[in-house]
């Protein structure tokens, strides 16, 4: 009876602390909100110009939630058709990507199957004019706003086509635009099937049944499959569930939120049977993967479902949600921290617990902590998912990355498709000996781009005026200048394989689009090596998933 009395006792101490301190935070909430109405007021009636009470206060609530989490944002109403496409993955427009090229924004990719490319527009036309507004000069979000509108709206869209020197108006008509949450499933080998996911908005799981539902009918000896979540930064939580439920049966816990309050702490578990609780996987996860991806990742892994292959993920362990507020604004606030099946989160930077001033940081090694898989393999928190089979991402020499930031492969490309109507496949095209070889004429003597060696070699001559030693090593440095110039002259050449990948990939997505650009880009993938020999190797696949097999690091 005693026990009892003590432990009601300690309820009740922890409830009334709970409250008392509830109620001082109304109490600052409530005085700094005056604090802060009354200095709005002041300064609009003395300051000593016009102040723009909407940009203060913009710029008022940015700095007090910069002091919380990146994931805690203020979406004001002119900011909800930006919200509608990242949540929905949908929005009213011509279906085109854009980007800014010196003066003018150009069409970087228009998507197939909507009305820019009905129209006639091509990856490399210039917009020169809006409803008869020149568009010179203008940011790719002024150039944006203007051609996304109400479905069945119409804008006219004056371009420039590559390699033309006239004009063309087209008069197009908006429509709703879906970005495909699965822009690619097939066949990367006569019996391994693949999907690619890009993101988790509505529908994300219903596409992803359907792409593998697809590649059960159409290939009877499908042994194994390999989902790809590469540079997938999430989104939607209940399709992260539904997705994981293809493959891991019903009733099983896929991920539990933690929240201050009662009503965001929930458990999501697999509401029906699995499509294929059998079919060897493998997931592809890289540093980009986030949040709901690394939910779907780590649940495989958790599971022992799937082997998982890619470098280590982003470590987004934590859930947001959509509030309504005044004016037809919303609040996405952090609500919650997530746990995948085993009981980790594996959420990477701490965001809480820090004193005022302090940044967020790391979450250090000394209080990263060991789980179990369902298998009894041993997994970590405390910053993302971690594969089972480790490889260094695919890093391009510095003159290849060069080369496409400067669009000098996106400008080829837009020639290229300028005099040949078609090319053999998207499966097939290869970039020829000769044709790499156009490349660089077209490049010619106008590419420049400066390597580390000539920043050194710059920053040594600097040390040299100032040290006065310039007169003495000055023929040395002239020297190392000339020579570093000459080799540069070879730079395309001892870059040429990597160089012709991304020619192949540019040249593809002109004739076949996002499903091209897909197909295309997983040719000489080193992952997608790597997982075909681990799906044909049933040996090695069970090893790695029972805990017997050691992870190899591979190198791109």
């Amino acid at each position: 009876m005693r026990f009892l009395k003590m432990t009601f006792l300690l309820a009740v101490l922890l409830v009334s602390g709970s409250i008392i301190a509830q109620e001082e935070n109304n109490f600052e909430i409530s005085k700094n909100l005056e604090i802060y109405g009354d200095i709005m007021r002041q300064l609009n009636l003395n300051y000593a110009d016009n102040i723009n009470p909407g940009n203060l206060n913009q710029d008022a609530i940015d700095a007090m939630l910069k002091n919380l989490d990146p994931y805690t944002v203020y979406i004001p109403e002119s900011k909800m058709e930006d919200y509608e496409l990242m949540s929905k993955g949908e929005y009213g427009g011509i279906g085109a990507m854009i980007q800014k090229q010196d003066d003018w924004v150009v069409v970087s990719e228009p998507y197939e199957g909507f009305p820019a490319q009905k129209a006639g527009l091509q990856a490399g036309d210039e917009i020169r004019a809006i409803d008869g507004d020149s568009a010179r000069g203008k940011t790719t979000s002024a150039v944006s706003e203007k051609l996304k509108g109400t479905p069945g709206t119409t804008v006219q869209v004056t371009v420039r086509h590559f390699a033309s020197d006239t004009d063309t108006t087209y008069t197009i008509e908006r429509e709703k635009v879906k970005i495909p949450n699965v822009p690619y499933y097939g066949m990367i080998s006569k019996d391994i099937g693949y999907i690619s996911l890009i993101q988790f908005s509505q529908n994300a799981g219903n596409d992803v049944k359907n792409a593998f539902l697809a590649l059960k009918k159409e290939h009877k000896d499908l042994k194994g499959v390999v989902f790809d979540l590469r540079s997938n930064g999430g989104g939607l939580l209940n399709e992260a569930v539904k997705i994981a439920n293809i493959w891991i049966p019903k009733n099983k816990l896929i991920v539990k939120t933690k929240g201050k309050i009662k009503a965001n702490t929930h458990s999501y578990s697999t509401q029906l049977p699995a499509l294929d609780s059998k079919i060897p996987l493998v997931v592809l996860v890289d540093g980009n993967t986030a949040s709901a991806s690394e939910i779907v990742s780590g649940s495989m892994q958790d599971y022992d479902r799937g082997v998982i292959i890619g470098s280590r993920t982003f470590g987004k362990g934590l859930v947001q949600n959509v509030l309504p507020i005044s004016y037809n604004s919303k609040l996405k606030v952090t609500i919650a921290k997530y746990y995948i099946p085993s009981g980790r989160c594996i959420q990477a930077i701490n965001y809480f617990d820090r004193q005022q001033g302090d940044g967020p940081s790391k979450v250090p090694d000394s209080l990263i902590s060991a789980f179990k898989t369902n298998g009894g393999r041993t997994v970590y928190d405390g910053g993302g998912i971690e594969p089972d089979i480790t490889m260094d991402n695919q890093r391009f020499n510095q003159v290849t990355g060069d080369l496409y930031a400067q669009n000098y492969i996106f400008k080829f490309a837009n020639l290229y498709r300028s005099r040949h109507d078609s090319i053999s496949g998207s499966g097939s095209f290869t970039v020829s000996d000769s044709l790499f070889e156009a490349f660089k004429n077209f490049v010619g003597d106008k590419f420049d781009y400066k390597t580390e060696t000539e920043s050194v070699i710059k920053r040594l001559k600097e040390s040299a005026e100032r040290e006065a030693y310039d007169e003495a090593i000055d023929s040395t440095i002239q020297l190392l200048e000339k020579e570093v110039k000459e080799e540069k002259k070879k730079d395309l050449d001892k870059n040429k394989e990597e160089i012709k990948q991304l020619l192949r990939i540019e040249i593809v997505t002109r004739y076949y689009y996002q499903k091209g650009k897909a197909q295309s880009s997983l040719i000489d993938d080193p992952e997608i090596a790597k997982a075909i020999e681990i799906l044909h190797d049933a040996d090695e696949y069970h090893s790695i998933l029972s805990g017997d097999g050691d992870a190899s690091t591979q190198e791109k």
